[in-house]
């Protein structure tokens, strides 16, 4: 049995910005104390307006290692890259 604390991943939203970005990992005995200790150690000068955190072992990821695979469906879709579509020269510049 190990008494290690879980590892927890820490998601800072910035003052600026609109979406969480991954700014670390830490161990914490539960969700409270894992937020407070992000706020301690991720956000010391005041810069986030908002901390998520979240087990590592909640979060499922693909493999580099997979990228063919998973990707692979998407190139044969043209009409999703706006390359695909032509603009009339009435719109202008996008």
């Amino acid at each position: 049995m190990s008494n290690e604390w879980p590892l927890w991943e820490v998601f800072i939203r910035g003052q600026h910005g609109l979406s969480h970005r991954h700014v670390g990992s830490l161990h914490a005995p539960d969700q409270e104390i894992a937020i407070k200790n992000a706020r301690d150690v991720y956000t010391r000068r005041n810069e986030g307006v908002s901390i998520w955190v979240v087990q590592s072992k909640d979060i499922a990821a693909s493999s580099p290692g997979d990228k063919e695979p998973l990707y692979e469906p998407s190139n044969s879709k043209v009409y999703r890259h706006p390359t695909f579509f032509d603009i009339p020269d009435e719109v202008g510049k996008m």
